[in-house]
């Protein structure tokens, strides 16, 4: 009685720690795509930045997705703008920007 016990705890447990990860990537995520909108805005005034932001944010790394959200605390250095520029000339990000290309004029 005792194991299945333990093992239903242990699924309540791994469950919890998936549900804060989504939580936590979910937030930084939402940081990331603030910061990508910012540099893209700055860089390519007049344009529509969701699209564009929606396709560095799918190209970046996990790794990248939290230095980037960072730069919402810290500030947007120019190392953060050519973290962002590098991720969109990845071919993935190319091919979604140029998928999503009559978006970026606001169209």
């Amino acid at each position: 009685m005792i194991r299945p016990v333990l093992a239903f705890t242990a699924i309540l447990a791994l469950s919890a720690c998936d549900a804060t990860n989504q939580v936590a990537d979910g937030i930084a995520r939402a940081q990331a795509k603030s910061v990508v909108n910012t540099v893209v805005a700055q860089r390519f005034p007049g344009l529509n930045a969701a699209p564009i932001t929606d396709c560095v944010i799918d190209a970046a790394s996990a790794g990248e997705i939290i230095q980037i959200a960072s730069a919402g605390v810290t500030g947007v250095t120019p190392e953060t703008t050519q973290q962002v520029i590098q991720i969109a000339q990845r071919p993935q990000a190319v091919q979604c920007i140029t998928q999503n290309s009559l978006t970026l004029l606001g169209g």
